[in-house]
């Protein structure tokens, strides 16, 4: 779907996407906010907005007419993820913590229509496509609770690490777009992608969980950092998830 500034994104084309990360707006003044029960209001969410995109793509996969729609409007739903991500974030601080969550939800679920028609394409090559898409959940899960473990634990300042991460994430996106228009077909080069975003999102997944247990998301209230602190961290496993994908799925 296919989301440093306020996103990470969604899906470039079909049925490979692209990725977009984010970052605190430039210029914002960093502060803490209160951080008891923040951490954990921010998974609480995220791991909703998983459920309602798991159900849409459920929903697509199990009815043609609505996959079919998908498809023809994927250029529409991919602007409309991206506007909902690049929205959120950059007016979180303008909207009440109530929409702001009521956006995010619209986001998961218009993804998880986009995510339903992208795992269809994998799982259609057989049991090895069916095979590459349940290893790759498994791996996004195992690693995402191994990179959010580390950033909650960990003593080690992993603020410089963001600057870093995201001008990977720049590269990413560049290489992406090249893969798209000149080498649709390579499959060394899809891997490639796939390694490179897997350890790019791993350390996001990391520098994510460490900036919302330190409350530093900007001059936000509790509420509306735990919805920005959610979107970051369904962003994070998402994308890691999209680029197992590519390691393990059967390329259409």
């Amino acid at each position: 779907m296919q989301p440093n500034d306020p996103s990470r994104s969604q899906p470039t084309g079909y049925p490979q996407p692209n990725t977009l990360s984010t970052t605190a707006t430039p210029g914002v003044r960093v502060v803490s906010v209160p951080r008891e029960g923040f951490l954990t209001a921010a998974f609480v969410w995220m791991f909703l907005g998983l459920l309602v995109s798991a159900g849409s793509a459920a929903f697509v996969m199990n009815n043609g007419a609505a996959m079919t729609q998908v498809i023809d409007n994927w250029f529409v739903l991919m602007i409309a993820n991206l506007g909902l991500v690049f929205g959120i974030g950059l007016f979180i601080r303008k909207m009440s913590s109530l929409l702001a969550l009521g956006l995010f939800f619209l986001y998961a679920l218009l993804n998880g229509l986009m995510l339903g028609v992208i795992v269809a394409a994998y799982s259609s090559a057989g049991p090895a496509g069916a095979s590459g898409v349940v290893t790759a959940f498994l791996g996004a899960s195992a690693i995402f609770a191994g990179a959010a473990v580390y950033g909650g634990v960990t003593k080690r300042d992993l603020t410089s690490l963001g600057g870093i991460l995201f001008m990977g994430l720049l590269g990413l996106l560049v290489v992406m777009l090249v893969q798209v228009f000149l080498f649709p077909g390579s499959g060394p080069l899809n891997l490639a992608i796939g390694v490179a975003g897997v350890l790019i999102f791993t350390g996001l997944t990391a520098w994510d969980v460490q900036r919302i247990k330190s409350g530093k998301m900007g001059d936000l209230n509790k509420e509306s950092a735990s919805v920005m602190g959610a979107l970051m961290l369904y962003l994070d496993f998402i994308n890691l998830f999209l680029m197992l994908l590519r390691i393990f799925g059967n390329s259409r």
